[in-house]
């Protein structure tokens, strides 16, 4: 419990600092590398519990406006499908990534944080797309003005966001894994 507590408040720091770097109209993720590093030493329901505290601080700093107001656009549409949206992606972004380390990691301990780093922002991006195809596809349609609606939330919404975030997993996948070898040793 007290690793999962230290992780979630890496989380909520690096969260916080997070909202005010933005590529394109969203903030990056710099959240992802505890909720795998988490997912990998505690196992998958860890995982989603470290994606969930990364989640709720999405929400809870878009309510206080420190997104340019896209959490609260969203709400006034549909609150139950931006909750579903947003809770959703990064719960589940951690437990596939702490599912992918453990299957893989009975072979490889780095090729599992590779594995883990892509799945992480994969899932966390691809959940996002589909809430935002399912609950809100009129808003968006409207925004993209003619333009075809599912390469606009792909490529216009989330596309930069989701390399980004894929190359810092990537870039930092050899410390992840020295620190997840340190925090099994420790356990």
């Amino acid at each position: 419990m007290t690793g999962i507590a230290i992780f979630s408040a890496i989380i909520v720091v690096l969260q916080i600092i997070s909202t005010f770097v933005k590529f394109g109209p969203f903030s990056i993720t710099l959240a992802l590398a505890p909720i795998i590093i988490g997912a990998a030493i505690y196992g998958t329901q860890a995982g989603a519990i470290l994606g969930f505290v990364f989640s709720a601080v999405v929400v809870i700093t878009g309510i206080l406006g420190w997104d340019g107001g896209f959490i609260m656009l969203l709400m006034g549409i549909s609150p139950v499908g931006l909750l579903i949206t947003a809770l959703g992606k990064g719960t589940l972004a951690g437990w596939v990534s702490g599912l992918c380390y453990k299957l893989v990691s009975k072979k490889n301990e780095l090729a599992a944080v590779i594995c883990a780093g892509i799945v992480c922002p994969l899932v966390n991006t691809g959940f996002f797309v589909v809430g935002m195809l399912v609950f809100f596809a009129e808003t968006f349609a409207e925004m993209a003005g003619g333009q075809n609606i599912v390469s606009y939330v792909i490529f216009g919404l989330a596309g930069i966001n989701f390399l980004v975030e894929l190359i810092v997993n990537l870039v930092l996948s050899s410390g992840i894994s020295q620190i997840i070898k340190a925090g099994k040793s420790m356990r």
